[in-house]
């Protein structure tokens, strides 16, 4: 389903600030594979999401999903098959429109744009979206996004990058910035929508619990590369003792940035 043949992301290249993110990495996911990814400051996990998305230039490699050569596609056009959901909350959606016209824009992936989607069918299919994130939103259509509290936002951020269901969705530390009991309803809501839909997902997480309680994978990178995937058996009987001797032997540091719990 996804596809990542030796891609390489060189920034600056052939100067003295030279610095390699990603290196040679290959990747293999089949449908429905959801995988938490770990690994310290600098390991190369955003920009593989980065590179993944269209948002950077790779400097070698490919990029398939579902078949189909993405490697060259603009950050737009990717954005047409891939959700992506950010540790910022402030990022993917439009503060100054209303939770209704972020639903509406939303709704058009991989459509043709239009200002006068506003219907009633459409509004009663939105209010039933927003009834599942158990936020009271589906009350508050016409409140202005950026009026929300941040993890509000987030919840509404899942929801638009799941409404037209998308290949691929990527969590880039979507639940960092909130508090625990908001950032484990997020979780859980993420949980719900990726089994329902068999949506094919990557989680960057900093939290070793959740890395090993989310999913059917488990991924560590350390300098731009792949050093292991857990799965199966091996990953059902791993503690997270167990995870943090492996993380700790295969990461450069250890930075207080991991967490065992939230």
């Amino acid at each position: 389903m996804l596809d990542l043949k030796n891609v390489t992301v060189i920034f600056n290249q052939d100067t003295i600030n030279e610095k390699k993110a990603l290196s040679n990495v290959n990747l293999h996911l089949d449908k429905g594979d959801f995988v938490t990814i770990i690994g310290s400051n600098g390991a190369g996990k955003s920009t593989l999401f980065q590179a993944i998305s269209g948002a950077v230039e790779m400097t070698d490699g490919q990029v398939l999903l579902d078949g189909i050569d993405i490697t060259d596609l603009p950050e737009y056009k990717c954005s047409r098959s891939i959700g992506r959901l950010f540790q910022d909350p402030l990022k993917g959606t439009a503060p100054s429109m209303t939770i209704e016209e972020n639903l509406s824009l939303a709704s058009q992936r991989g459509k043709h744009f239009s200002l006068n989607l506003f219907t009633k069918h459409n509004r009663n299919d939105y209010i039933d979206a927003l009834k599942e994130l158990d936020l009271g939103l589906e009350k508050r259509l016409d409140t202005k996004v950026g009026t929300l509290s941040g993890g509000q936002r987030q919840a509404l951020t899942l929801l638009m990058a799941t409404l037209v269901t998308p290949q691929l969705l990527l969590l880039d530390e979507h639940t960092a910035a909130l508090d625990p009991k908001t950032a484990m309803k997020v979780l859980s809501l993420s949980e719900k929508i990726v089994k329902e839909h068999q949506i094919t997902t990557l989680m960057i997480t900093h939290n070793m619990e959740d890395a090993l309680k989310y999913g059917n994978k488990t991924m560590i990178m350390k300098d731009g590369q792949i050093v292991s995937i857990i799965e199966g058996q091996e990953r059902e009987k791993m503690t997270v003792e167990n995870l943090i001797q492996l993380y700790s032997s295969s990461a450069k540091e250890y930075t207080d940035r991991v967490l065992l719990v939230d």
